[in-house]
């Protein structure tokens, strides 16, 4: 990114945000969850699913199994079926129940902290490692991105990347290292509730205000 296109991104993702923080003060984590483990597994639950359905996933889950233990004797197929509506179940279970072994068998039954040892574990990529360290430890080790926020990033010209590892580090250049553990969530939720990834009414939105041109270049 050239010096003059990362001062105007810089600028305008500034405004935007100022604008976010007034739409979403007290934007958090929509997963329910009681501990790291079971915010481990919400969050690969997850992947191609909404947080709503995980929520509901999860409420009859985790009553069912309740301790690493629990996860660790869990049988595959019935595992499958509890987390059925998830989407991509066989996946998921297949990455759930390696990444909670290996948790019992190489960090002690503890989820790790470390954004190195959480990238071993199976089914976790960034995403997932940057969630659990921020919302399980307060260890801030870069920023979330998802879905809503490489729509965001594309609707607003923020970066010239579609991948999300290039998306983060275009992000952690132009946010305020203080930011990095709560932008995602505002972006979010402007995705979720106000900027869906249809066609919406644009001329209510504020954001598109502070930048005209996504309105005319983005559907959504």
């Amino acid at each position: 990114m050239i010096p003059k296109k990362l001062a105007e991104r810089k600028v305008r993702l500034l405004k935007l945000d100022r604008a976010l923080k007034k739409l979403f003060p007290k934007a958090q984590i929509e997963l329910n969850y009681g501990n790291p483990l079971e915010l481990l597994i919400a969050v690969q639950l997850s992947a191609q699913s909404t947080d709503k359905q995980v929520n509901k996933i999860t409420e009859k889950l985790f009553k069912k199994y309740r301790t690493l233990d629990d996860y660790v004797a869990a049988d595959p197929r019935e595992f499958e079926q509890d987390i059925f509506a998830s989407g991509f179940y066989r996946a998921k279970t297949k990455n759930i129940l390696r990444a909670v072994k290996m948790t019992q068998q190489e960090y002690g039954g503890v989820v790790p902290n470390t954004i190195v040892e959480l990238l071993r574990l199976p089914g976790v990529a960034r995403k997932t490692a940057t969630v659990v360290l921020k919302e399980a430890y307060g260890i801030v080790a870069g920023i979330t991105v998802d879905t809503h926020v490489i729509r965001f990033v594309q609707r607003y010209n923020l970066s010239d990347f579609k991948d999300a590892v290039r998306i983060e580090k275009d992000l952690m250049r132009l946010v305020p290292k203080k930011e990095w553990g709560y932008i995602t969530h505002r972006i979010i939720h402007y995705g979720r509730y106000l900027a869906p990834a249809r066609v919406y009414d644009t001329s209510k939105d504020p954001l598109v205000k502070i930048y005209p041109r996504a309105a005319k270049r983005f559907r959504a």
